[in-house]
């Protein structure tokens, strides 16, 4: 028996649902604070939801595709994320380390007491050697999968 549109992207939102309900698990019951870049991950995942929602009444392909490019851009910042907590890359200086060479005293302390109390480019918890912004993005990238097979199904 297969699937309709509607219940696709009513699976695929509840996807969404429970990663936001793990991230405040984690950060609530778990006392893992999230930082910056956690906080971008989970705004996709509330738009997903209410498309999610507005699916229960109107099972569209367009809203389909809007749910696969919310899991989309959470998917991408996990990545981005996940590049930032392995060095790959700088993050955003809001939440990573600057460097330090060159610095006087006085700048080096600024930079200490400007610097967030949560930082991106640390790894507070990791599950067979993947981050929460890791899995974030390998779940996200599945969840769109979802997201574009209810698109292309017949209404």
């Amino acid at each position: 028996m297969q699937m309709t549109r509607r219940a696709m992207m009513v699976v695929a939102a509840s996807g969404s649902l429970g990663l936001l309900l793990g991230a405040w698990a984690f950060q609530y019951i778990g006392g893992l604070p999230p930082c910056a870049m956690c906080i971008w991950q989970r705004y996709p995942h509330a738009v997903a939801v209410v498309i999610g929602l507005i699916a229960l009444r109107f099972g569209t392909a367009t809203l389909a595709w809007l749910g696969a490019a919310a899991a989309f851009a959470t998917a991408a910042i996990g990545a981005y994320h996940t590049g930032v907590e392995r060095d790959w890359w700088e993050g955003p200086t809001t939440c990573s380390s600057g460097p330090i060479g060159g610095l006087s005293t006085d700048e080096l302390f600024d930079q200490i007491m400007a610097a967030p109390l949560v930082r991106c480019d640390e790894v507070p918890w990791e599950l067979f050697g993947l981050s929460m912004a890791s899995w974030n993005m390998i779940v996200s990238l599945v969840l769109m999968g979802v997201w574009i097979a209810a698109a292309r199904r017949p209404a």
